[in-house]
């Protein structure tokens, strides 16, 4: 983008390509297009075309300009009538593919609410947290989803700052987690997690809220015992 100083010179530049410049202008211009390479660069193209000119022809330009063909209106009004029936074509395609692609989409939306884990079989689990001590409260809805279970979390009644870690367990209690998020007073106490474990295959789920784990058991399966003294199987 040329400066407002480079818009000075420019009327020059014509001038000092045919070679009319001189004295002040000429230097000061000069000096100007060493530091500028967009003008540089408009002036050696105004050159090479200054250079140029002596080769036309005066002669030539006494003669009558040459006058288009009869049919020129007619070939340009046809090729433009053509040009816009290959968009139109081109529209009426690319609304097909959409089409298409919609009744595709809704397809897969089929398909996962029939198989297993995609919407379908084992429903959505409320779980509530029994026996917490006084003011704490937990509760967790648990919804299958193709990936795993996602988590509803809800915790209240920690303290503030303290991290939560939540994890699924499955058949011989193997552990899934599910993330952790930071528990704040007045903040929303809720937050969404996920863990690749179906919901139809886990049995419990655990909260580690900082030294303390809670441990619910979820419908269909059955809370397992642990011997970790910090650990607790809450029903």
């Amino acid at each position: 983008m040329k400066t407002e100083r480079c818009r000075e010179w420019r009327p020059l530049l014509g001038a000092y390509a045919l070679g009319d410049l001189s004295g002040e202008e000429l230097t000061t211009l000069e000096a100007h297009l060493e530091g500028c390479p967009q003008c540089r660069a408009e002036a050696e193209q105004l050159g090479a075309v200054a250079r140029l000119l002596p080769l036309a022809d005066p002669d030539r330009f006494s003669q009558p300009a040459p006058r288009p063909a009869a049919d020129l209106g007619q070939r340009v009004a046809g090729a433009i009538s053509s040009e816009q029936r290959v968009q139109r074509r081109h529209r009426r395609r690319r609304f097909g593919f959409a089409l298409g692609g919609a009744a595709a989409a809704a397809a897969a939306v089929l398909v996962l609410l029939i198989l297993p884990g995609g919407g379908g079989g084992t429903p959505e689990q409320h779980v509530e947290f029994g026996s917490l001590p006084g003011g704490v409260k937990i509760y967790a809805t648990l919804e299958p989803h193709a990936f795993g279970t996602e988590i509803q979390m809800y915790v209240k009644g920690v303290r503030s700052g303290t991290p939560c870690h939540v994890y699924l367990r499955g058949p011989r209690g193997k552990k899934v987690s599910a993330g952790t998020f930071i528990y704040r007073w007045g903040d929303d106490s809720t937050a969404t997690l996920s863990a690749a474990l179906d919901l139809s295959r886990t049995r419990a789920i655990g909260v580690r809220a900082g030294d303390r784990t809670f441990i619910a058991p979820v419908e269909g399966g059955e809370a397992t015992a642990t011997s970790n003294s910090n650990e607790e199987d809450v029903t």
